[in-house]
């Protein structure tokens, strides 16, 4: 085996391999042994069949295998003793010429093709220990338990669907679409086929509720309304919008009050109870949301304390994926780019920027994780595919059926939790300082998706 380097230039290596025809023919001569024994040719006993003869028989097709192995065997070991990892699977290129082809397949002529790959950069990990990060309390007030109680309520009561003749009023659950307008221009975030809201419950931003009160089923109405001041998207505040508005359906509330036989109705002994529950409910949610953000700023933390080139293979492969599903998104649901408040263009290089950040955080979180130990147990595993399969009521034993028939997709599951260990892992050699803030603040924090860390990333390498 000749290896020459061709090309070393950033990650990018190309190499031209050459591989004897004496490697070759002895590659053949052991594959022709092992056909000798099970060959089942008409004329020969079992074992009995010459060689030559076998050669003449499977002698091209055999070599083309041989020749396989012999790429595959020869590339991994040109890789390990080179001592790099390839980013992804490498590339090889054989002669175009058939003719050459054939004379190697002949075993006339020595075989020579050029791989090209991308190698894994090193990294070099920054020093957690001087790490600082904000850890979200947000306080639970009675008022807020309050508005919790009435939410849990207003679902649970029961609805019944009013005549064809009915109107909207405060306290009636509708099913509506609409499409709102800045400026006359359509925003992101601001259409949907079919919410659903409760009058009255607040849910909207103020002064959007009240104007749908007297609407019947079917009509349309334009809704003029302000974005507060703090509301969580900061591009929207104090802007005016308008929505045009269509109730698809109207349910009034059954009868019944919030007291202990409500709680009861929800298998709990008291209206006490049920709010004890709530805010245990809230508190947990609430921590949830926090270690999120705590997340959120380790991931940035890491993004900006690492800054190295990443495989271009790697960062390609995350955006078709990211592609592939914004696209679905828009082909499915009859919306373009513009009607999200953006072109294909500013959205291609949005979208490559998030596939660049998301490898390099999938090759740091690697390297932490392989560095100092971290490991997904097998307990931990399981209690993933479980979660999982929760995810799916009434379909579980598909699921638990899909995950089992499917190794690769079973051991997916591993990614998200060996990605929560070594961000765990972060946080307890950094500094937390606890700061207050409201929910819409802390929800403000954790609402961007765009860290999701690729999952071949975590383990690999």
């Amino acid at each position: 085996m000749q290896v020459t380097e061709t090309l070393n230039e950033g990650l990018k290596r190309k190499l031209s391999v050459v591989i004897p025809k004496n490697d070759l023919s002895t590659r053949l001569d052991a594959r022709l042994g092992e056909l000798k024994d099970r060959a089942n040719i008409k004329g020969f006993r079992p074992g009995k069949v010459p060689t030559t003869y076998l050669k003449k028989v499977y002698g091209k097709s055999a070599m083309a295998e041989v020749m396989q192995d012999a790429i595959n065997a020869t590339v991994s070991n040109a890789l390990t003793e080179r001592s790099e990892r390839a980013a992804a699977q490498p590339k090889v290129d054989l002669p175009e010429d058939q003719s050459v082809l054939n004379q190697v397949l002949d075993g006339e002529s020595d075989l020579s093709f050029d791989v090209s790959y991308e190698v894994l950069p090193a990294v070099e990990l920054m020093d957690f220990h001087g790490l600082k990060l904000d850890r979200p309390v947000v306080e639970i007030a009675d008022a807020d338990v309050d508005k919790e109680m009435q939410r849990v309520f207003r679902q649970n009561r029961g609805y019944e669907p009013k005549g064809e003749d009915g109107v909207v009023e405060t306290g009636d659950n509708l099913g509506l679409s609409f499409v709102g307008k800045i400026d006359g221009k359509p925003f992101a975030g601001g259409s949907s086929d079919h919410a659903h809201l409760i009058v009255g419950s607040g849910d909207f931003i103020p002064g959007f509720e009240e104007q749908l009160v007297g609407m019947k089923k079917a009509e349309t109405r334009q809704v003029s309304v302000t974005f507060p001041g703090d509301y969580q998207n900061e591009e929207l505040r104090n802007k005016a919008a308008v929505f045009d508005v269509t109730i698809l359906h109207i349910d009034a509330p059954n009868a019944g009050e919030l007291n202990d036989d409500f709680a009861k109705r929800l298998g709990l002994e008291s209206l006490e109870s049920l709010r004890s529950t709530v805010k245990d409910q809230m508190t947990a949610a609430l921590a949830s949301m926090s270690r999120q953000a705590i997340k959120r700023q380790i991931l940035d933390a890491l993004d900006e304390g690492h800054k190295f080139d990443v495989p271009q293979q790697l960062v390609e492969a995350e955006f078709n994926t990211i592609w592939e599903r914004v696209k679905h998104e828009v082909e499915h649901h009859g919306k373009s780019f513009e009607d999200e408040g953006t072109t294909e263009e500013e959205a291609r290089a949005q979208y490559q920027k998030i596939a660049e950040r998301r490898v390099r955080l999938g090759l740091v979180v690697a390297e932490i994780g392989n560095k100092n130990n971290v490991e997904v147990t097998e307990d931990e595993h399981q209690q993933a595919l479980i979660a999982e399969v929760r995810r799916f009521p009434g379909q579980e034993q598909q699921v638990y059926d899909y995950y089992r028939k499917n190794p690769q997709a079973l051991a997916g599951l591993r990614a998200p939790v060996f990605e929560n260990k070594v961000v765990d892992y972060v946080a307890e050699l950094a500094t937390q300082t606890d700061k207050a803030m409201t929910r819409e603040e802390l929800a403000a924090i954790i609402q961007d998706e765009g860290d999701a860390v690729p999952e071949e990333h975590h383990h690999d390498h």
